[in-house]
């Protein structure tokens, strides 16, 4: 079944509702819809100007990429095609940034950016709006989603930065980006995985839905060993579901179920540190082991362990 997302409350205020142009607007405005790999949504470029709109010539060289971006990576063969395509027709729909001074900063069409360098471009058509860091972060989320360019992990890092850094629940962060709280949790949890299966799902050796099955198992070292079967065996994500099923099951009748007590510190802990959270006793005393997956998340840990 098709997702059917909605722009976000961020987004729609971005992008008002469509209105009629003056006259002089016209030819822009008889435009058909068009939806190009890089653009925001396909909608005539006369919605991004109304409401006292105005696209402005910008000089590339004064435009600095979003710090917020989710997205790492950017297909260079992908974005070689845009290039060539406005060499040929231009900027169809504009970038909006933010300015700062006589600079600027992309909030959405990063893409169309670095293309528009790439061609050689001077200047570039933007709308200047303001956002503050957090909308430019949901804005930039927002419009990845829509065009399904993020990765699980990149997708998932930036609802967990949504959820450390500006402190959103995932409820909210779920209405932000059109998305159900448990498809927000289910993306959180992978970031509870391995490194090296985390960095394997980013390349696309294995799927999401083999990440999920490998979930199902707490053990990391038999994560990592389902994992390296999974790529030496060529699992499908049914195969894997019916591996995770076998040692569910076998380690079931080796263990003894986890003291509720202790359970409810690892959830609790876990919700306050947006990772993996393991606590074990050992008479009076015992240990806690906290996962962490980049120096990002382990600054973030301490800042707020320190706190």
């Amino acid at each position: 079944m098709a997702n059917n997302f909605g722009l976000g409350r961020g987004l729609a205020s971005l992008i008002p509702p469509k209105k009629t142009l003056p006259d002089e607007n016209n030819d822009l405005s008889k435009k058909e819809p068009v939806q190009t790999e890089g653009s925001l949504v396909a909608a005539p470029q006369s919605e991004a100007i109304s409401k006292g709109s105005s696209v402005e010539q910008i000089d590339v060289m004064k435009v600095s990429p979003n710090p917020h971006q989710p997205r790492k990576h950017f297909n260079p063969e992908k974005l070689q095609e845009l290039s060539d395509s406005i060499k040929q027709h231009g900027i169809l729909q504009p970038i909006i940034v933010s300015k700062s001074g006589d600079q600027y900063e992309v909030i959405v069409g990063e893409r169309r950016l670095q293309a528009a360098k790439l061609a050689g471009m001077s200047k570039i058509s933007a709308i200047v709006r303001e956002a503050s860091d957090q909308q430019k972060l949901e804005l930039a989320i927002i419009e990845n989603i829509q065009r399904h360019d993020l990765n699980p992990i990149e997708e998932a890092k930036s609802y967990f930065k949504l959820v450390q850094e500006f402190g959103l629940k995932q409820e909210e962060v779920a209405s932000k980006v059109g998305k159900s709280r448990s498809a927000v949790a289910n993306k959180l949890r992978i970031l509870s995985l391995p490194v090296e299966i985390q960095k394997a799902l980013m390349e696309g050796r294995i799927t999401e839905g083999h990440a999920k099955a490998i979930l199902a198992i707490v053990n990391p070292e038999k994560q990592r060993a389902l994992f390296e079967l999974i790529l030496k065996n060529s699992l499908t994500v049914r195969q894997t579901e019916d591996k995770t099923k076998e040692i569910s099951v076998r380690t079931h009748k080796r263990t003894v179920s986890k003291d509720p007590e202790i359970k409810k510190i690892e959830d609790d802990l876990i919700a306050k540190l947006g990772t993996k959270v393991k606590v074990s006793r050992a008479g009076t005393g015992g240990r806690i082991i906290i996962d962490y997956y980049s120096q990002e998340e382990l600054d973030s840990l301490i800042s707020k362990i320190c706190l």
